[in-house]
């Protein structure tokens, strides 16, 4: 199943793409896409809703404004550094335990919605990466049982403020959770659609020009290791938003660095994940 969510902030609704591509309005189904939706078997709930109210559900045009894929999750948490060539281009050491840090929710947005670059900022940075959600309530897990924590999975921009981030007290938080630096979508994608998520090509381009390529099979860590580790030092949530870093041909790692400017345009995807496109504006 593929879930996403749409209409304008703060009037968002939520809707399901068919086997055949067309886009549903389920939101007669009732419940948002949120902690209390996975923490209660919400994907198999509305799967049976599904098979007898389908054919009764609104189309949703394709025009339509696209949300983040799930409501705003109690956090969400991301690995840095974990990808081989990623850690090689930024000239830091291979982590030996996942680097772990926190974005704020209120970057979630859209994936098709504008990135804006912060005030003050002159080095706003993109990241393609996979993202993954958590389906029930996970605490000190082992890595053997971990896939059966996870919903399903997602594509994620990790936009970056470098200067904040690495330049402002070394607290990564800070450059990660600008508004608009989290674009989650186009669609939540259930486990059974996507198969094994360490063999995913990924991409991104900016202005037309590819500048990420890659396969999740670069993964320093691995999804089961990623939920297991976490869940040693913290509840993980059903909802929770976990993102697993990103591959090799950030703006950090060209000579000389580049970073958006307005006007820009970021195009990027991951295999059976779908594509988000996102134009630069200056803070106003």
């Amino acid at each position: 199943m593929k879930l996403f969510r749409f209409g304008e902030p703060t009037n968002e609704k939520t809707g399901v793409i068919l086997s055949d591509g067309k886009k549903i309005d389920v939101s007669a189904f009732g419940e948002d896409y949120n902690e209390n939706f996975f923490a209660t078997n919400g994907i198999e709930r509305l799967g049976t809703w599904l098979s007898t109210n389908a054919d009764s559900c609104p189309i949703v045009a394709d025009d339509v404004r696209l949300a983040s894929c799930v409501a705003r999750p109690s956090k969400i948490i991301c690995i840095g550094l974990n990808y081989a060539k990623h850690a090689l281009e930024s000239n830091m050491p291979k982590p030996t335990e996942p680097v772990v840090f926190f974005k704020s929710t209120t970057a979630l947005c859209g994936p098709n919605d504008d990135v804006i670059i912060p005030k003050n900022s002159v080095k706003t940075d993109w990241e393609v990466e996979l993202a993954f959600v958590i389906g029930k309530k996970a605490s000190y897990i082992e890595k053997e049982d971990a896939m059966s924590y996870i919903a399903g999975y997602c594509l994620h921009n990790d936009y970056s403020e470098r200067e904040f981030q690495l330049e402002r007290g070394g607290q990564w938080v800070k450059g990660k959770s600008c508004d608009t630096f989290a674009p989650l979508g186009p669609f939540l994608a259930t486990i059974d659609e996507v198969g094994d998520p360490q063999k995913l090509d990924l991409w991104l381009k900016l202005n037309g020009e590819l500048l990420q390529n890659s396969n999740t099979d670069d993964m320093i860590f691995d999804i089961p290791v990623i939920v297991s580790y976490l869940s040693q030092f913290m509840t993980l949530l059903p909802g929770d938003v976990i993102s697993t870093g990103t591959p090799a041909g950030v703006g950090l790692g060209f000579k000389p660095p580049r970073y958006l400017k307005a006007g820009d345009v970021v195009e990027l995807g991951i295999e059976k994940l779908g594509t988000q496109r996102q134009t630069a504006v200056a803070y106003q």
